[in-house]
């Protein structure tokens, strides 16, 4: 009787920054409408990963994730990113609420050969859909965004720097409110010689003091190893 063997498929540096630059796209659009940050109505419904997922319909969040992966792809590539963090944060105080923090562990041979790696497509989808799911689930565990604020987001990368295409979006709309729930930023951190685009200023670090932390699934491409962690503001009621 013949044997089975689980298909593998070839992965190369380049098909894996592609991988985990677009699963940060489809996890930025889920925490923004699962954490309430945009308006329900303002997400459509399609199916990715094998499941139904949202995804914005505001052409200037389009825009700004759509650079922004984009410019995650090149660092991936060259193995210089490190971590990718998307915080929210109180509109009306400026305090950090939530940090999602996708922490990024590069195969180094490959970088530097080029040797492609073997892993079934199956099985990186199905280990991206543990996170996914989880961060579905983020309103059971995650402590309630409850204040409303102006939409008015940015975007920013280490040593912390401001992506200032979206802020212009946000300039030019100055007029338009809607009800959110937090304002959010997004940090990445890279290698200190990564050349640092024109567009990206300076930030801080946006931590929050004593936080909880929930560890969430990771998922492997073999060539990019992708963490997830969730911190939050402990919540002064339950210290109590």
């Amino acid at each position: 009787m013949a044997s089975k063997t689980a298909s593998r498929d070839i992965i190369t540096l380049r098909g894996s920054a592609a991988i985990v630059s677009e699963f940060f796209g489809y996890a930025a659009n889920s925490i923004l409408y699962n954490r309430g940050v945009y308006p329900e109505e303002s997400f459509v419904k399609v199916k990715k990963y094998g499941l139904p997922m949202l995804l914005t319909q505001d052409e200037g969040v389009k825009s700004f994730i759509a650079n922004l992966t984009a410019q995650l792809s090149e660092w991936l590539e060259s193995g210089k990113l490190q971590r990718i963090v998307l915080v929210i944060m109180s509109k009306s105080t400026n305090e950090v609420l939530e940090r999602w923090n996708f922490s990024i562990e590069t195969n180094s041979e490959v970088v530097e050969t080029g040797v492609s790696k073997e892993k079934s497509d199956k099985e990186i989808m199905r280990e991206i859909q543990a996170i996914m799911r989880q961060i579905a689930s983020s309103i059971t565990y995650l402590p309630c965004l409850d204040e409303t604020c102006k939409n008015k987001n940015h975007f920013t990368h280490q040593w912390y720097y401001l992506f200032t295409n979206f802020s212009f979006f946000f300039l030019n709309y100055s007029d338009f409110f809607c009800f959110v729930l937090g304002v959010f930023d997004v940090l990445a951190y890279t290698d200190k010689d990564v050349a640092v685009p024109f567009t990206w200023i300076e930030s801080d670090p946006k931590l929050i003091a004593n936080p909880q932390m929930v560890k969430l699934h990771s998922f492997d491409t073999k060539i990019h190893k992708v963490n997830t962690l969730v911190s939050y503001k402990n919540d002064e009621w339950d210290e109590q």
